[in-house]
């Protein structure tokens, strides 16, 4: 018995924990791609290096709180941060929106139009963020870093293994999931929500009903913009922070929005677990959890990986393929808010 409890501690340390927060982190990203989608009808490319900008603008702020002295006890101080650098994400979105993007709709241009725009406002993003905060990767995490301890947990327990919680897996899952439950609230049960939903599903007959465009457009680049830097913190409290990290999440964050069915916020949520424990299931050397219940004998010569990590985002490109080929709109019907 003691053997299995070893081995479960051992799995939730590097696959069961990380999995659980990564898939909030992508569960939150494709959640803001999904919007966009859903309602503005373009695969918006910038999303990553938005949530790379808000993010920068929250670690600038941090510091600036940091030199003050200013923290928040054992919590990081991101968190004071943050709601700055969700208005400053918010700002570049509406600002971007306005500029760039309301040409091309009212033109009416088709969506891969619109794609091919975004891929350039990504290029944009992503110089500013460099030019601004460098390419080095930047730790922001201070306050208490961990909840239980390895060497604690074993020293209450007894076994061979030592679960080890980290305050920002917590905060990552608490807070995505209540971000989660504020936004799928405010679609179904607010009066801007519900004039979403009906310009997401159809247009023409939503401006009939007096539904105005422009705030509908404004609500959607403003929840998009916060569900965005609100990943990009959590990703770069419980990793860290670089400029190309969050250009290469783009692909996964497409994944989780395709495989639960993009333009269904449901879906991304979905799709964003089951990215990332694909992820990180294929990805782990499960050695040292079979090491606790198989006979020496039996055990393995290998580490018992699958894939090494040095391509854990071909995965999600495995994933996103298969998903196309076999069912395009996702586990649930696309576009649908």
């Amino acid at each position: 018995m003691e053997g299995f409890l070893n081995a479960f501690v051992a799995l939730s340390n590097f696959v069961l924990i990380p999995g659980l927060a990564y898939g909030a982190q992508l569960a939150l990203g494709a959640l803001g791609v999904t919007l966009v989608y859903a309602v503005l009808r373009f695969s918006n490319f910038a999303h990553g290096d938005m949530m790379a900008f808000g993010t920068m603008a929250t670690i600038l702020a941090t510091w600036v709180l940091q030199s003050a002295g200013i923290g928040f006890g054992p919590l990081p101080t991101a968190l004071i941060a943050l709601p700055f650098g969700v208005a400053i994400a918010v700002a570049l979105a509406l600002g971007t929106d306005r500029v760039v993007y309301r040409f091309y709709r009212k033109t009416k241009a088709v969506p891969v139009t619109f794609v091919i725009v975004s891929v350039g406002v990504m290029f944009i993003y992503n110089a500013v963020v460099r030019l601004f905060i460098g390419v080095d990767d930047r730790r922001f995490e201070d306050g208490e870093r961990f909840i239980i301890r390895a060497g604690d947990f074993r020293e209450w327990t007894g076994l061979a293994e030592g679960l080890a919680l980290r305050t920002s897996q917590v905060l990552t899952v608490v807070i995505a999931f209540v971000a989660m439950a504020a936004l799928f609230w405010f679609l179904q049960r607010t009066r801007t929500g519900k004039a979403m939903r009906a310009y997401s599903d159809n247009e023409d007959l939503a401006l009939l009903s007096g539904i105005d465009p422009a705030r509908v457009v404004l609500i959607t680049w403003a929840l998009a913009a916060s569900l965005a830097t609100l990943a990009g913190v959590l990703y770069g409290l419980y990793k860290s922070f670089s400029p190309f990290n969050y250009f290469q999440l783009l692909l996964p964050i497409f994944a989780s929005a395709i495989v639960g069915g993009i333009g269904n916020p449901i879906g991304a949520v979905i799709g964003g677990f089951v990215v990332a424990f694909s992820e990180v299931g294929i990805t782990y050397a499960y050695r040292r959890v079979l090491s606790h219940i198989l006979p020496d004998a039996w055990m393995p010569d290998g580490l018992v990986q699958l894939l090494s990590t040095d391509y854990k985002f071909a995965v999600s490109f495995f994933i996103l393929v298969v998903v196309l080929l076999v069912r395009p709109t996702g586990i649930l019907r696309g576009r649908v808010i």
